[in-house]
C-alpha cells in the first residue's frame, strides 16, 4: 500500500486533504509533517503517523520523508522566505527517495516581475522549477484563488455597511473552494497516471465583484454596492484602519491582479477529477451568511 505524507497538516488545506484521505485510505498509510506535534493530537488519535519537521531545516525534512511514496507538498506561508524553504523540501524529497510529489501552486497568467502578485508568485515558480529539474515524479496543481478568501475580501462588516470595497474593477475570478481542491488532491494521491503533469486546478465559473454584490444582495435582502478605488486609495484606507502596510499592499496586489484578469481563466478540473461540479460562489456565500 502506498504511504502518503501531507505537509502543513494542521493548516486549513492540509487538514482537509488528510480528512479526505481518511475516507479512502487506512490511517496507518498516512503521515503528516508538522512543526508542533501537540497541534496534531487529533490526527494522532485517529491513527495518523505524526512526523516533526520544518521547511527551514532540510535535515529534519529528509528524516520525515523517509519511507514515503507520495508527498503532498503544501506551499509555505512565509512569503519572504519560502523560495529557499521550497528548495529545501524538493532537495529533501529527492534525498529521501520520495516517489511522487504533488505540489500546491497557484493560477496565474503573468509570471514576470510586473505581476501585481509577483512577491507571492516567486516561491511558487521556484518550487515548480526545482521539481521539474529534480528528476522526481511530480504533479503541479495550479490552485485557483480560494473561495474561502471571499469573506476576507468582502470584509467583516459587509452586511452592516452594504458595500464591497475592492480595487478590482470588473475583473473576474474563478474562485475555487479549498475543500474541493483538497478532495481533488486526495484523489490524485490515491490514483495513478498523474506523474509529471500540471493541472489547471480551478473552477469553471468566474465572478466579478459586481456579480458578487448581486449575490450578497440576494442573500441579505438588501442592496449591496460595489466601490472600486485605486490601489493607493485602498492601501491608505486599510492602513488608516490599522492594517500593517505589508498586508495592505498584498491585498491591493490581489485586487489589481483580479482587475488585470490574472485569475479569469476557467477549468473543468474539479469535475474531471471528482466527477461532480465544484461548489459555486452562490452556494458557498449562502452557507456562510445564512445565519446573518
Amino acid at each position: 500500500m502506498k504511504h502518503i505524507l501531507v505537509t502543513g497538516a494542521t493548516g486549513q488545506l492540509g487538514k482537509e486533504v488528510v480528512n479526505a484521505l481518511l475516507k479512502q485510505t487506512p490511517a496507518g498509510a498516512i503521515s503528516v509533517l508538522v512543526r508542533d506535534a501537540a497541534k496534531a493530537a487529533d490526527l494522532k488519535a485517529k491513527g495518523v503517523d505524526i512526523r516533526v519537521g520544518s521547511y527551514d531545516d532540510e535535515a529534519s525534512l529528509v528524516n520525515a520523508f523517509k519511507g514515503i511514496d507520495s508527498l503532498y507538498f503544501v506551499s509555505g506561508s512565509d512569503i519572504a522566505n519560502r523560495s529557499r524553504q521550497h528548495e529545501n523540501v524538493v532537495k529533501a524529497a529527492k534525498e529521501a527517495q520520495v516517489k511522487h510529489v504533488v505540489y500546491t501552486s497557484f493560477q496565474r497568467r503573468n509570471e514576470t516581475a510586473s505581476s501585481p502578485v509577483a512577491a507571492v508568485s516567486a516561491g511558487h515558480l521556484v518550487a515548480e522549477e526545482a521539481l521539474k529539474k529534480s528528476g522526481l515524479a511530480y504533479t503541479i496543481l495550479k490552485h485557483g484563488l480560494y473561495m474561502d478568501m471571499l469573506p476576507v475580501f468582502l470584509g467583516e462588516k459587509i452586511l452592516e455597511s452594504g458595500q464591497i470595497y475592492q480595487p478590482a474593477g470588473d475583473g473576474k475570478t474563478a474562485y475555487t473552494l479549498r475543500k474541493d481542491l483538497a478532495e481533488a488532491g486526495a484523489a490524485i494521491l490515491t490514483t495513478e497516471g498523474h506523474e509529471n503533469k500540471t493541472y489547471e486546478a480551478y473552477a469553471g465559473t468566474t465572478y466579478s465583484y459586481p456579480e458578487i454584490a448581486k449575490i450578497m444582495g440576494s442573500i441579505s435582502g438588501r442592496e449591496i454596492s460595489y466601490v472600486s478605488p485605486t490601489a493607493d486609495e485602498y492601501i491608505n484606507t486599510l492602513t488608516g484602519a490599522g492594517m500593517p502596510m505589508e498586508y495592505a499592499r498584498m491585498f491591493a496586489g490581489f485586487g489589481e491582479a483580479i482587475r488585470q484578469g490574472e485569475f479569469a481563466d476557467t477549468s473543468n478540473f474539479i469535475e474531471t477529477i471528482l466527477g461532480r461540479k465544484p461548489v459555486t460562489a452562490e452556494e458557498y456565500l449562502k452557507e456562510i451568511y445564512k445565519a446573518s
